[in-house]
């Protein structure tokens, strides 16, 4: 059995034998679990590689990053914001951010920022990796861009845009980044490993992403004969380099390596979250409820927050999907669906998500990247817990 660090409360035990399972099976590189019920940890587990090329061996303080995981994360910055009365998410973006005016956008509410309806998930001029390190050249095109679809008709994943969008209201409305509003109001109260930006001083402990250079071009001119006909629409809209599937994944060129250190440096709040699958469970936990005495939104504020506000097959994703007001909402057929669960996924596998019906928060990540589905990974984790739980019975928490 592969070398696992941490701990499992008494009858979560079936839990480190999946992990393990995973790294002996080959599915894992490096890689952590971590599970909170009611408030209080129950699985917290590592193991593996975190580099390859060195050979550094997966610890307990080792950092991953979580590509679109971290869009639940900047979504609470903004909800945080409106909690307190300070941001009203019905009111025009332009009445924070007047720039973003042009194009038509004049009346656009902020709540459309946070559920993709915006019709901005791309830009007409693709930015550089260096301008989009930089914030102001993206905010910039996202002001003066005109929408791609009339905003509030439709919905479509604002994959790279999103991050921007949502941290450019935080900035405007908080007079601070959406990365140090994070670390000074979330992270800190509730003692994350958790950042959005990171300190160059805790670069030594980020897991290394195994992955080829991510590039959204790569199925360009595949040949839609070889793919069965129920994938068909999605991967046409991957090969053709003119939809907005493929526009939307190309807003920076050339592709974005998010293994750079000056990536991880730069607050990309779509995409470039950093932390400990212990830290993401635990942000969960206290958007559910309170954590040491600390809880993140009000009961009410979750409540809205979770409540669907669009569904059907997505414009840019071209399959169904089901949106919150800046919070995933699983689908029927997700592994970690439930009626009252709420999320987010991210390339590759990472996955934090709450289930206030059961007391469930939830954090995995790895640096290995698995593309398509299904991923058995998380799915086998979770499933672990999911069936401690049920042994435990409804209410009960044990103590680690």
């Amino acid at each position: 059995m592969p070398e696992i660090g941490g701990e499992t409360a008494p009858g979560f035990e079936a839990v480190r034998e999946a992990f393990a399972a995973n790294l002996a099976g080959g599915l894992e590189t490096g890689a952590a679990v971590s599970a909170y019920l009611h408030g209080r940890k129950v699985v917290d587990l590592w193991g593996g590689i975190a580099d390859p090329e060195t050979g550094r061996p997966w610890e307990r303080d080792t950092l991953q990053l979580v590509y679109s995981t971290t869009k639940a994360i900047t979504a609470t910055c903004a909800l945080l914001l409106a909690q307190r009365g300070e941001l009203d998410l019905d009111a025009p973006v332009a009445d924070y951010w007047p720039e973003f005016a042009a194009g038509g956008k004049e009346r656009l509410p902020v709540r459309w920022l946070l559920t993709h309806q915006a019709g901005l998930p791309a830009i007409d001029h693709p930015i550089t990796p260096e301008e989009a390190i930089a914030w102001e050249p993206m905010v910039r095109a996202l002001a003066a861009q005109r929408p791609y679809w009339e905003p509030g008709t439709e919905h479509g994943y604002h994959a790279h845009t999103f991050g921007w969008l949502v941290g450019e209201v935080v900035r405007r409305v908080s007079g601070r980044s959406l990365g140090t509003f994070l670390a000074e109001e979330i992270a800190a109260p509730l003692g994350l490993d958790l950042w959005i930006g990171l300190p160059a001083a805790e670069r030594h402990r980020v897991s290394r992403i195994l992955a080829g250079k991510l590039d959204p071009e790569a199925m360009v001119g595949i040949d839609l004969d070889t793919v069965p006909e129920p994938m068909r629409d999605v991967i046409a809209a991957y090969a053709d380099p003119t939809s907005l599937t493929v526009r939307s994944l190309m807003v920076v060129r050339p592709a974005l390596d998010h293994n750079r250190p000056e990536e991880q440096a730069a607050e990309m709040p779509a995409t470039n979250g950093i932390c400990t699958a212990r830290s993401l469970a635990r942000f969960y936990a206290a958007l559910i409820g309170e954590v040491d005495g600390h809880r993140i939104l009000t009961q009410d504020t979750l409540a809205a927050a979770t409540a669907e506000q669009a569904t059907g097959i997505d414009r840019v994703l071209r399959v169904p999907v089901r949106i919150g007001t800046g919070l995933g909402l699983p689908t029927p057929d997700a592994f970690w669906y439930s009626p009252t669960a709420f999320g987010f996924p991210g390339l590759g596998g990472s996955l934090g998500f709450a289930d206030p019906a059961t007391g469930l928060a939830f954090g995995y990540v790895m640096n290995r990247v698995v593309e398509g589905t299904p991923d058995p990974r998380a799915a086998g984790l979770l499933a672990a817990v999911q069936s401690a739980m049920e042994a435990q019975g409804a209410g009960s928490v044990p103590i680690l």
